[in-house]
């Protein structure tokens, strides 16, 4: 399937255009509407946004530099396809991050903020009473926000917009990797890291997180392909 295959909304004419291709390129990558690999040729993106190759490149470009997007010369541009090893790295970073996060966000917890994070988890919980594709992509999303508003909390502005990137990079990476076909970022584990958090227990509820993060990344198969033939592939099904 090409990107012709996918809907995108109309750009408003006051907004900034290279950034609002960039967001709808980037929820169709996330959600997976937009399947790794899937080309994104300058031409084709322009003439479905109504906007000149010039913007396409540059909204192309802020995708590359998230790792949602690669670029190759003499080829154009497609959807990232993580490697096991960039996964790994993904995760990686997460575990040095979050905790330090978790430091900055427990002394600006407000009633205000205790709110949102509640209203996260209520709609995860929803989600995960439905079925379906779309509500599994669903999931990963609203997993990926507890974590966001977590960054958003700590009040760096350059850790949050690194956050953005990882947890953008985490979710293509458990659409394409995870064996459940959704997130095991669980919605128990949320609710035990805010309880730690309100309590002002730090160390548990950093110690909470490195376990949530182990627990995402122990749902992904990163093992490498046994490169069977085809005779041998089917019939070892």
């Amino acid at each position: 399937m090409s990107i012709a295959d996918y809907p995108f909304a109309p750009l408003g004419g006051t907004e900034d255009r290279a950034m609002a291709i960039r967001e709808q390129l980037r929820d169709a990558i996330i959600d997976r509407r937009l399947a790794p690999g899937t080309k994104l040729g300058e031409a084709e993106v322009g003439a479905l946004f109504e906007v000149s190759r010039t913007v396409v490149r540059s909204a192309l470009q802020m995708l590359s530099f998230e790792g949602l997007v690669r670029s190759e010369r003499n080829r154009g541009s497609f959807v990232a396809n993580p490697s096991p090893e960039e996964a790994r790295q993904v995760f990686d970073s997460r575990r040095l991050i979050e905790p330090a996060l978790a430091a900055a966000a427990i002394e600006r917890l407000r009633p205000a903020d205790r709110a949102r994070f509640r209203a996260l988890l209520e709609q995860e919980e929803r989600l995960m009473a439905e079925r379906g594709a779309s509500v599994r992509r669903a999931e990963i999303r609203a997993s990926g926000d507890f974590h966001l508003e977590l960054a958003r909390l700590a009040g760096n502005t350059v850790l949050e917009r690194f956050m953005h990137e990882l947890v953008a990079r985490s979710s293509l990476v458990i659409a394409l990797y995870g064996r459940t076909g959704a997130s095991s970022c669980g919605h128990a584990d949320h609710g035990s890291i805010l309880g730690a958090l309100e309590r002002r227990d730090l160390g548990l509820a950093q110690t909470l997180l490195i376990h949530h993060i182990n627990h995402i990344e122990a749902d992904l198969d990163l093992r490498p392909a046994t490169g069977l033939g085809l005779r041998e592939a089917l019939s070892s099904g």
